[in-house]
């Protein structure tokens, strides 16, 4: 069996067809890329300062799936390189085993794009079925992270309560 993260279909499967949004376009002569900052050569109009930030905001909403997608196919290709990985981001090794997590939980079709990996991540835990309730219910009611979470919390009291009284709690 291939999983999705095989060499097979990685990165040539049109659900990694982010790459192709998140096209930059060649940066001018002179304009400045660097770890710490961005600084365009010469004047920039609005539609091309928006269209930077667009691809900007992409870029950051995108990075902790990336990273975890990276090393899950890093681990199944070559064995547990969490050391490396950690030397080559930057990022410590728990945050980037928690990216590895939500993007094992979350298989890339069932990624929510109108979602943050945040909202993801609060809801990584649960089973497939209550995952993909709390994704809809997320988009549909325009939950932040933060409602989400007091969500969830609200849920697993009135579970926890049923429980107690050895009731099977409603919806």
């Amino acid at each position: 069996m291939t999983s999705a993260l095989s060499p097979r279909n990685y990165p040539g499967d049109a659900q990694l067809r982010v790459r192709d949004r998140l096209q930059v376009s060649p940066a001018r002569a002179g304009t400045e890329w660097t770890q710490v900052g961005w600084a365009p050569a010469g004047e920039v109009g609005l539609a091309e300062w928006s269209a930077l930030g667009r691809r900007f905001g992409e870029i950051g909403r995108c990075s902790q799936w990336w990273l975890g997608d990276w090393i899950n196919y890093g681990n199944e290709r070559f064995g547990e390189r969490y050391t490396r990985a950690v030397k080559l981001t930057g990022y410590d090794i728990q945050s980037l085993m928690n990216m590895v997590y939500v993007a094992s939980r979350f298989g890339i079709s069932r990624r929510r794009e109108k979602l943050s990996w945040s909202h993801h991540a609060a809801l990584a835990a649960l089973d497939l079925d209550s995952q993909e309730y709390w994704l809809g219910r997320a988009i549909a009611d325009k939950l932040s992270v933060a409602d989400l979470r007091v969500e969830l919390r609200g849920r697993r009291r009135v579970l926890k309560a049923a429980e107690d009284f050895g009731e099977t709690a409603p919806g």
